[in-house]
């Protein structure tokens, strides 16, 4: 079984327990997840099947858009509600203050990685240390939040909608917002609406898709894998090119533009991205079956 299934993380589980449960009702090891999600957060994990596991990474790098509240006036330890309560202050900020910051916070810019968080220093991950009390000099990265607006406020929660690159961390962006603020905040929610092109409305509830594999009805749930590379253009090869491709040389592609692309042999099956350049198709990542 091979393809890629858009679950809806219920509240409470680790993205890994999502793996595991799955891995459980398939008796299939091969099942990974495209992008951490805290356990406090719910919404988009896509889970990768079989072959599709190759995909991994293409999914962990790819843009995500949130649905996060925030509280003013608090600060905790994790950065989120859950965490030990460290500060509270007065939060009295005006709706264009807010939205002021707001701004401040959007573009290219550099976030040091929370303690509490799989990062890993020295060999070690951040959390093992915060756990014990410990904190070390993190390196900031790179992030690029390509927008964030404020979408409402329930007795005092604000919610915020974020699109952004990989590697942001919501509640530190909270937190920031906070500080710069000078009062302090903490996520309070998190809901992931959107990796890539895979949006909350293909999500699956677990219950659902337990149930499925549980029955032998997942098939009907599954995405192909090359859904994942919909921008790039599609190329048919004939049995030579594809006999090279899955020997994993080269092939003539003469008169395509260079480029990516999504290659597939003549029965359809697709074979994996391919990079074209001086009318020759380099091998990029492939996605067909290998014969055990």
């Amino acid at each position: 079984m091979t393809g890629i299934i858009i679950a809806d993380k219920p509240e409470g589980w680790t993205s890994h327990d999502v793996v595991a449960k799955l891995r459980g009702a398939l008796r299939e090891r091969r099942i990974g997840h495209g992008g951490t999600l805290d356990p406090m957060a719910t919404g988009v994990l896509p889970l990768f099947i079989g072959r599709a596991t190759r995909a991994v990474e293409f999914s962990a790098g790819a843009e995500k858009e949130y649905i996060a509240g925030m509280r003013l006036g608090i600060t905790t330890d994790t950065q989120d509600i859950t965490g030990k309560h460290l500060t509270s202050r007065e939060a009295s900020v005006s709706e264009a203050r807010l939205r002021g910051a707001l701004r401040r916070f959007t573009g290219e810019q550099t976030q040091i990685p929370p303690m509490y968080s799989a990062v890993k220093k020295d060999g070690k991950p951040l959390y093992k240390l915060a756990r014990r009390g410990i904190e070390v000099e993190r390196e900031p990265r790179d992030i690029t939040v390509h927008s964030l607006e404020m979408t409402g406020c329930v007795n005092g929660e604000y919610y915020l909608k974020i699109v952004c690159s990989k590697g942001t961390y919501v509640r530190t962006l909270c937190a920031d917002i906070g500080e710069y603020l000078g009062c302090g905040a903490v996520m309070s929610s998190l809901r992931r609406t959107r990796v890539g092109a895979f949006g909350i409305l293909a999500a699956c509830e677990m219950k659902d898709i337990i149930s499925a594999a549980e029955n032998g009805g997942l098939e009907r749930l599954l995405l192909p894998v090359d859904t994942l590379f919909r921008e790039f253009p599609a190329m048919t090869v004939n049995p030579v090119c594809e006999h090279r491709c899955r020997s994993g040389a080269a092939f003539a592609c003469p008169g395509a533009p260079d480029g990516r692309y999504r290659v597939y042999g003549e029965s359809g099956e697709f074979l994996m991205l391919g990079d074209a350049a001086d009318g020759r198709m380099r091998i990029g990542k492939t996605f067909f079956e290998v014969p055990s």
